[in-house]
């Protein structure tokens, strides 16, 4: 399974984090990351995790001010991206545009999704994976695998139709390890969460009882 942690813009040491993510990660099989933002990812990269951007633009080099480019994130150390997540959507054109960007520089994507027909579309684009993530479930410890999941059953069937290869994954409300094994019985291989680690007290001891079912 896949654990990804975005910090959002969390009030939370990245690095911290990250070297609780770094270390949890090399006592699994489970892979995790962390996704900073754009501003630490240099910083979070140097502490050895697998570092992810949470956001590129659909744009090359040039007069962008203000804009994340593609090539700035992988230089930094980002090895992949997520994109059009619900709290930075996108229209479809430019969630195109922003794969190709990220191609572009080797990044690995994961495009986010409301529902299993958003991610139908989203896998017709050729992502390495889409993640469904209802926007009302984010935020509130209420897993999308436990509260509605023939939402996840469909999200895995819908990206099976268009693109076997396209790997499905799930988030919103995900904070357990339970939780984990559910989005995993469901059909998904990996999960996206962030308040659940980047809140946390003790970030090591979440993460810990995240991958220790696995």
């Amino acid at each position: 399974m896949f654990v990804l942690v975005n910090l959002k813009t969390y009030p939370c040491d990245p690095i911290a984090i990250a070297e609780a993510v770094r270390d949890v990660n090399d006592t699994t099989d489970a892979r995790l990351a962390v996704a900073p933002q754009a501003a630490h990812i240099e910083r979070v990269a140097e502490t050895g995790v697998e570092t992810w951007a949470q956001h590129v633009d659909p744009i090359e080099y040039g007069s962008n001010t203000g804009h994340t480019l593609a090539e700035t994130a992988a230089d930094a150390g980002a090895v992949g991206t997520l994109i059009n997540h619900s709290e930075r959507r996108l229209k479809l054109a430019d969630i195109d545009g922003a794969l190709r960007a990220a191609e572009r520089s080797d990044l690995e994507t994961i495009v986010c999704a409301n529902n299993p027909t958003q991610v139908g579309a989203a896998a017709a684009l050729e992502p390495d994976a889409v993640a469904v993530e209802p926007p009302e479930l984010i935020g509130t410890g209420t897993p999308v695998s436990q509260a509605d999941p023939d939402i996840v059953r469909d999200a895995v069937e819908a990206a099976e139709t268009v693109d076997p290869d396209v790997a499905v994954l799930c988030g919103a409300g995900i904070s357990t390890g339970d939780d984990v094994v559910s989005a995993s019985d469901l059909g998904t291989e990996g999960v996206l969460l962030a308040s659940g680690v980047a809140k946390a007290d003790d970030p090591t001891a979440a993460l810990e009882s995240l991958v220790e079912p696995l």
